[in-house]
């Protein structure tokens, strides 16, 4: 069974990237620190202008987040939009078997492909096999089919939801790693540079910070959509548990039927 995913080790993640980000500054910003002439930063510090001007390692990073965070919101808005139409469809099925009808009723009448048919269908086709001869045994061979379709349709429905769980357990460490590669190619650049003036070492922050946005942009709503899909799957599921019981009355009641009238027969 899916399980929601946890926000505790996001939220590590989260405090890991601030720390060092953190340590990062208070080094770069320590008592050598010298102070700098604002117009003299070299490059542009707006986000397109960081990305443009970013090692190709911080670049491939962004890139890979970017791509993450446009993966969840497909996801979300696909699942979404499934999840509704079979779920209305479920409802539907599912006030069809309540009505005062029969099994085979049900399978002649019933042309569609939604879960709740395939249930109907898989419970007449096991009558079939049986020759509509609902022995002793019979309850519990439709039970067994139910319970093969019921998972059938959980797997399908929650096709594709991984990936929101990965992207949010990973996005924040991709993002750590663009952070602690562009804080390293900032103190190389000091290094070369032998000056820790600000327009040396801001483009370096800017751009390691700027991944670890990227980051948590991508796990954020990566983690929250992941929880809200895995809600509404979990009641679709016991909308197919429902449905399961109201076949398994049906055939109750037919079983029912089929003795009264050998009874009658009988007399």
């Amino acid at each position: 069974m899916m399980q929601q995913y946890s926000t505790a080790s996001m939220l590590r993640n989260v405090a890991r990237a601030g720390v060092l980000a953190a340590v990062a500054l208070l080094l770069l910003c320590g008592p050598g620190f010298a102070a700098a002439d604002g117009g003299l930063l070299p490059r542009d510090l707006s986000p397109w202008g960081m990305f443009k001007n970013a090692d190709i390692v911080v670049k491939i990073v962004m890139t890979g987040l970017a791509v993450a965070s446009l993966a969840t919101w497909t996801v979300w808005l696909s699942k979404t939009i499934e999840l509704r139409h079979e779920t209305a469809r479920a409802r539907d099925g599912l006030a069809k078997l309540e009505a005062d009808t029969t099994l085979a009723e049900l399978r002649s009448a019933d042309e569609a492909h939604d879960a709740v048919a395939q249930l109907v269908q898989t419970a007449a086709r096991e009558a079939s096999l049986s020759g509509w001869t609902f022995d002793d045994d019979f309850k519990d061979r439709v039970g067994l089919r139910l319970e093969r379709v019921e998972a059938a349709m959980s797997r399908r429905i929650a096709r594709g939801t991984g990936i929101l769980a990965t992207i949010g357990a990973v996005a924040p460490f991709v993002g750590l790693f663009g952070t602690v590669w562009g804080i390293m190619n900032a103190f190389i650049g000091i290094s070369e540079a032998h000056t820790t003036n600000l327009a040396v070492v801001a483009p370096g922050i800017a751009e390691a910070l700027l991944a670890t946005a990227l980051g948590l942009v991508a796990a954020v709503p990566a983690v929250v959509i992941y929880n809200y899909l895995v809600r509404q799957i979990a009641n679709y599921r016991a909308l197919l548990g429902d449905a399961s019981a109201q076949v398994l009355l049906l055939v109750s009641r037919d079983r029912g039927r089929s003795a009264r009238l050998m009874a009658r027969a009988a007399e």
